[in-house]
């Protein structure tokens, strides 16, 4: 078996486009082909995204047909650990594959995702605009006692993902500082879990973010993101950001219009504005990708790890 890819990241963080032959993919209902995928063909996720072929950070982004009549395809995002309600940095990635692909333009399209209809705008230099799908603030100032980190305090929103957000954490944001925030992050993570904290409907929170002092006055703050699976978010995380906006908001922080710049662990950065809607906001979210990488992986019936290292 071949199967065709292109590789791109945005703003550090990796995401790899399969657009020809995806099975199982529904023209009727974008969760039914993540349900499909799930029970019937995860070793092609496992296949593209784990070890010989891919590695833990990155993300894979299978496109398949429409469900809205309006849409140009319906996308399903996965990752490490399985697969994604929404992925900001993936859709800017993919907008830049498939205009290198010769498949759209410069302008406006939409996109069906598992969480709903979301829009982007492709402009005429490596960014992308992308409108998410609506955002919230779930609760504040949660209370959670960690295991080996002591306590936190922090907000759980929605913004296409579940997520923790831990804001003015008191140490550096730093890239030297990575192996003890992945360590803390992953001890909330449990915490909350085993504590009983959980979104809207006991929906599983499965992303932490810390928010610090950025590296300099031309961004708002600096953030580090745990992604399900272990992983770091390599870019400033778009839903992360998206639930950022909307806590903001909520706090009267930020005004509708008003942009947030978001730097990455990296250094690189998102901007972000909203729209409000009344209790929820509208995120859009803009950023670059390039494409790093195109090709086939190809798949041998005797090869052992044709499906990709799982433990």
């Amino acid at each position: 078996m071949s199967i065709r890819y292109v590789d791109s990241h945005t703003e550090g963080e990796p995401t790899r486009v399969m657009w020809e032959g995806v099975p199982g993919l529904s023209s009727s209902s974008v969760s039914e082909s993540v349900r499909q995928l799930k029970e019937h063909h995860d070793d092609l996720r496992t296949a593209l995204i784990q070890e010989p072929r891919g590695y833990s950070a990155m993300v894979a982004a299978l496109l398949g047909p429409p469900v809205s009549p309006d849409a140009l395809a319906q996308v399903v995002f996965c990752n490490n650990a399985g697969y994604l309600g929404m992925c900001v940095h993936g859709t800017i990635g993919l907008a830049v594959t498939l205009r290198h692909l010769g498949r759209i333009e410069p302008g406006l399209h939409r996109l069906d995702t598992p969480v709903g209809t979301v829009s982007f705008e492709l402009h005429q230099d490596h960014r992308v605009t992308v409108q998410n799908v609506p955002s919230y603030r779930f609760q504040t100032r949660v209370a959670v006692d960690t295991k080996d980190h002591g306590a936190f305090v922090g907000d759980i929103a929605w913004g296409g993902n579940w997520f923790y957000l831990v804001q003015d954490y008191a140490s550096p944001i730093h890239p030297s500082r990575i192996p003890e925030m992945t360590a803390l992050t992953k001890d909330i993570l449990a915490s909350l879990e085993a504590q009983s904290i959980f979104g809207k409907d006991e929906a599983k929170i499965d992303h932490v973010e810390l928010f610090g002092k950025p590296s300099s006055d031309q961004f708002d703050s600096r953030n580090y993101v745990l992604c399900p699976g272990g992983e770091y978010d390599r870019s400033p995380c778009g839903t992360g950001t998206s639930a950022k906006l909307a806590c903001l908001f909520a706090d009267g922080a930020l005004k509708q219009g008003e942009v947030w710049n978001q730097e990455s662990i990296l250094g690189t950065s998102f901007r972000g504005w909203v729209e409000s809607t009344g209790d929820h906001v509208i995120p859009f979210v803009q950023g670059r990708a390039w494409i790093t990488a195109e090709g086939t992986l190809v798949q041998t019936p005797d090869d052992p790890f044709r499906h990709g290292v799982t433990f």
